[in-house]
């Protein structure tokens, strides 16, 4: 049983590797080749230093957001995991804006319209141990952020809740 687990987690690890682009190599392997082993990247963004930036999401939970950055000269300069607390903590109330957030962490998972509080709001969702956590991200109509929230997806229910009886 214990041999079987340990085949199994390693399949599963060796698995995830190719979301990371773990067989690429910086400065070697081109963007043709990111593309063959991440698969077709979800967003592609050209940055004013003229690298491209091909995003892969893991949402809803993954472990992130995948930055595969291609120098001009068409080769990898580096995969960053982008939804981490030091990006999140970039993005400014008040101050950044919607393409701006798009750079730093990538596209969202999804996209909701909050038409009575005038806002649009990205989710952002990822596997963090023991919780997983979520991102959400607010702006007013001139795409500039007015609140963010990184904590334990509300979505998910935690071991040991209690449902709510009503009536009983």
């Amino acid at each position: 049983m214990k041999l079987t687990f340990a085949i199994l987690s390693l399949a599963a690890a060796a698995g995830c590797a190719s979301y990371g682009g773990g067989s690429l190599q910086p400065g070697r392997s081109t963007a043709a080749e990111v593309e063959s082993v991440m698969g077709p990247a979800a967003d592609k963004r050209v940055t004013p230093n003229g690298e491209t930036v091909l995003w892969y999401p893991r949402m809803p939970y993954g472990d992130g957001s995948y930055a595969a950055r291609i120098g001009a000269d068409g080769r990898l300069v580096a995969i960053e995991q982008r939804i981490t607390e030091e990006n999140i903590a970039k993005i400014e109330r008040g101050k950044t804006t919607a393409t701006e957030v798009r750079d730093i962490v990538g596209p969202p998972y999804r996209i909701d319209q909050f038409p009575r509080m005038d806002r649009e709001i990205w989710t952002y969702k990822m596997q963090v141990f023991p919780f997983p956590k979520a991102l959400f991200v607010q702006f007013s109509p001139d795409a500039v952020v007015r609140e963010v929230y990184y904590m334990d997806d509300p979505e998910v229910p935690r071991l040991g809740g209690r449902r709510a009886s009503f009536g009983r």
